[in-house]
């Protein structure tokens, strides 16, 4: 696959679409490419329990923010989640130049969680923690927007 850590070339050229004649894709091809591609296996661990497809964005902010920071690139952010005033877990998602942010799974959550304010966040160099949920979203994504492109 294409988008390797560290491989700025490649996400800039998928981006601004590849420069030669190959069709870009619209942020509603990436969303919908995006929201097809979740399923439990796409899920934080922890999530499980609470994933189901009536609410298929638990649990996958943190791989949807990675995945769309390497087809459109921008800055992580990470704000806390509560419940009963304790914090419970982090969410993520996308923020783009002139403040635009991009949050593909905030219908996740259960009333009574709250997100906190954005803090961005350095992506690492490498993917540890949810690498096999992240590479299983990313291989979809791009599967079902090169169909798209071929259509």
């Amino acid at each position: 696959m294409p988008f390797l850590d560290g491989d700025l070339r490649t996400w800039m050229s998928v981006a601004f679409g590849r420069l030669l004649g190959v069709a870009v894709w619209t942020l509603a091809d990436v969303e919908h490419a995006i929201r097809s591609s979740w399923g439990a296996d796409t899920c934080a661990p922890e999530d499980r329990p609470d994933w189901h497809p009536a609410n298929p964005a638990r649990g996958q902010c943190g791989v949807t923010a990675l995945v769309l920071n390497d087809l459109l690139g921008g800055d992580l952010v990470r704000g806390e989640v509560h419940r009963d005033g304790m914090r419970v877990d982090f969410h993520w998602w996308n923020r783009f130049a002139d403040g635009i942010e991009i949050d593909l799974t905030r219908e996740q959550f259960a009333p009574g969680e709250t997100v906190g304010p954005a803090t961005v966040i350095e992506r690492p160099p490498a993917i540890r923690r949810l690498r096999d949920e992240y590479e299983t979203l990313r291989v979809r994504v791009l599967t079902l927007l090169d169909a798209a492109r071929a259509e």
